[in-house]
């Protein structure tokens, strides 16, 4: 299971990059009784493709190039708080087994931690320090109230029943309890969580405080205190952002020819999205094939097909393709909607597009972006394209806190006007620092976050 995520992909990082720094981050400054860690393990601070390093390694770029104090830019790249828990949890056959999870809260200058709780065998400290520090760059790149957290256990879900599940929820969410709090740090849903994660997550922190706090996590079912808008959120906001850029850079949107990599919970609404801008959807890939129609591919036809087949591969009214052709198919928008990692050296030499937008987290390697930069492909990065997510949640948290649900349409302009935004912002900043849209965008978000810490200024 996989709820709208506002960290949408399976990759560690959205920040795709490389790097080799790392700093150790700040004791906890508020007196709770938690239990953080003084810096990172020695192991999790090397290796060329730590995702930990990664970030750090981007940040710090964005720091030079907006010409930061080392001083200043220490502060942004240390979290301010990481929180690793036991977690007992008794099994359906009377067994206990123990899980590890973590809260890391990396920035909260801007206001709460904001950012998804994943539960996944892969997940370590390293990986939610550095999806932390994604959430606080994201965040202050669509200009919203909230700093950047992270949570997650190591545990693959799927092997727990319903029952087990729910307590191994209820038992972590007990043990990060003191760190949250609708003015402290709101979760929401990420890999393999979902809307009833969320809901017993939101339940089990009122039963300890006594009384109902729908404001502590996003991502819930309306019924207890969500909000229109939110589920498919982040196709929304890659399809706003595939609009925004094409009129930036005076392409022509209709009849203009887009080809999408995964027909997941992103990519699937994103070709019935793309075809409503007056766009051709040309080819579609799934880990099972790929396909291609020059004329467009029906949104519709193609969904009932996927949900007869749980496949892109075989619809037959498209003929079959090479999927590690996909990015060569003639086109005028390439977005990859599947895993990281997946614009290579090679792909990006061969891809046909003049502007991709990236719906997955960090799709692009560092040297495929290099590779793209020169041959003059406009990326939009998935820091920002992909932020439809935590837009959403950010209404959602605001409708909690005024106890009041916005229409329908109200959500729906209040999110176009944020994206646009968001775009336009970076998309100048590109022009001004004279970088390309991926360095514009963490330099945007740097930028907010050094602001706020400076006007914040040192405690003591």
């Amino acid at each position: 299971m996989q709820g709208d995520a506002e960290d949408p992909g399976p990759g560690a990082s959205r920040l795709e990059g490389s790097g080799s720094s790392a700093a150790n981050h700040i004791s906890n400054p508020g007196g709770d009784s938690v239990v953080t860690s003084p810096q990172f393990p020695e192991s999790l601070e090397s290796g060329a493709h730590n995702a930990w390093t990664q970030v750090v390694s981007l940040i710090e770029e964005a720091a030079q190039l907006l010409h930061l104090d080392e001083g200043l830019t220490k502060m942004i790249v240390t979290p301010e708080r990481i929180l690793q828990i036991a977690i007992p949890v008794r099994m359906d056959d009377g067994r206990v087994e123990m899980y590890t999870g973590w809260r890391i809260q990396h920035d909260t200058s801007r206001g709460p931690g904001k950012g998804g709780i994943r539960f996944h065998q892969s997940v370590d400290v390293n990986e939610i320090a550095a999806l932390s520090a994604d959430m606080s760059v994201k965040c202050a790149i669509v200009n919203i109230p909230f700093g950047g957290a992270k949570g997650g256990v190591t545990v693959d879900p799927t092997a727990l029943s319903r029952g087990e599940l729910e307590r191994l929820t209820r038992r972590y969410t007990i043990g990060i309890a003191s760190i949250l709090g609708p003015d402290r740090d709101i979760p929401a849903p990420d890999v393999n969580t979902d809307t009833q994660t969320m809901s017993w997550v939101m339940d089990t922190i009122s039963m300890v405080r006594g009384r109902p706090t729908p404001g502590v996590v996003t991502g819930k079912p309306i019924a207890i205190g969500g909000t229109f808008g939110h589920a498919g959120a982040t196709s929304v906001g890659v399809s706003i952002s595939s609009a925004a850029i094409f009129k930036r850079l005076e392409l022509p949107l209709e009849g203009a020819r887009a080809v999408v990599q995964g027909y997941g919970k992103v990519g699937s609404p994103l070709v019935k999205l793309l075809t409503d801008l007056g766009m051709r959807v040309v080819a579609v890939a799934d880990v099972e094939g790929a396909i291609h129609d020059d004329a467009g591919i029906d949104p519709e036809g193609l969904a009932e097909h996927f949900a007869a087949t749980g496949t892109v591969a075989g619809y037959e009214r498209a003929d079959a393709i090479n999927p590690a052709t996909l990015f060569a198919v003639d086109s005028d928008l390439a977005i990859p909607a599947a895993l990281g990692g997946s614009i290579t050296p090679e792909v990006a030499r061969t891809m046909a597009a003049k502007v991709m937008v990236e719906a997955a987290n960090g799709p692009t390697t560092r040297e495929a972006d290099a590779i793209l930069d020169d041959r003059g492909i406009i990326s939009v990065p998935d820091v920002l394209a992909n932020s439809g997510g935590v837009v959403a949640s950010y209404f959602e948290w605001a409708q909690d806190l005024q106890g009041f649900l916005w229409e329908r349409d109200l959500f729906a302009k209040r999110f176009t006007t944020t994206m646009h935004d968001a775009i336009n912002h970076v998309f100048d900043r590109s022009e001004s620092l004279k970088v390309p849209m991926r360095a514009a965008a963490i330099a945007a978000g740097v930028e907010r976050i050094a602001e706020a810490t400076e006007l914040r200024g040192l405690f003591p």
